[in-house]
């Protein structure tokens, strides 16, 4: 180990040493430094990592407890190992929320919904107000006097879906689908939304929306529950669609 002592992450070293051998941790530890180096901005996208040699000179251990970190690593997502060619950084960093929304597709966005929107459900039905309830009724209303305008449903439908969230009485779980809706602006979305958002899948879609608020506000959170995943699944079955026939 090196005797100059710094954090690593620094610009002017690219992986300097770290301030004690012992607080490492195994290759558990030294897959958390490297991490947080390539986070910070220390190894950029693209960039290798130094070799397998080094890293051990580095972290005082053998080179099969650096294999096995970098492995977490590549787990992670952070990174790639190529034979012969070394370790290079997959990890990208969005400094905006702009830059998310530019590289998240339609279908990649309604699979983080279906993540979180049942959570959500469950939350809404257990914590929401009185006057959380009435929030998301006059949500419904505005949604529904949309029916001709696949723009102003767009809009709308994205108010509903946030007062529901919230609902929950969860900062961050209103904070999360505030991002959401600001990935809903994506391109990809806006060149399909005039063939996805016709009367027909519109009204549809209301229909889960009244019904979603019904049962929301009944506290009923199995048909609440099954209605999210039925207004998500149709959500997504129309995107594939779509997408098929722009493909064609």
């Amino acid at each position: 180990m090196r005797q100059q002592h710094h954090e690593i992450g620094s610009y002017e070293d690219p992986l300097p040493p770290l301030p004690e051998a012992v607080s490492v941790g195994g290759s558990a530890g030294i897959a958390a430094k490297l991490r947080r180096a390539i986070i910070d901005g220390a190894y950029g996208l693209n960039e290798r990592l130094p070799a397998e040699r080094e890293l051990a000179e580095l972290f005082q251990t053998s080179r099969g407890t650096i294999r096995e970190a970098l492995r977490r690593l590549q787990e992670l997502g952070m990174v790639d190992r190529q034979i012969g060619s070394g370790t290079f950084v997959t990890y990208r960093q969005f400094s905006e929320h702009t830059a998310i929304a530019d590289v998240t597709s339609p279908l990649e966005l309604i699979d983080v919904r279906l993540g979180i929107e049942p959570q959500i459900v469950r939350l809404a039905v257990a914590n929401a107000t009185a006057m959380d309830i009435e929030r998301m009724r006059k949500a419904l209303i505005k949604v529904e006097s949309t029916s001709g305008d696949p723009e102003a449903f767009s809009r709308a439908d994205a108010e509903f879906h946030l007062a529901m969230a919230e609902c929950t009485r969860n900062r961050l779980m209103v904070w999360l689908y505030q991002l959401v809706n600001e990935t809903r602006g994506h391109d990809q979305w806006t060149a399909m939304k005039e063939s996805i958002l016709v009367p027909e899948r519109i009204a549809q879609y209301n229909a889960h929306h009244r019904h979603l608020y019904n049962m929301i506000a009944k506290r009923n959170l199995d048909a609440a529950l099954d209605t999210i995943y039925d207004h998500l699944d149709k959500a997504r079955s129309d995107l594939v669609g779509a997408a098929r026939t722009r493909s064609n």
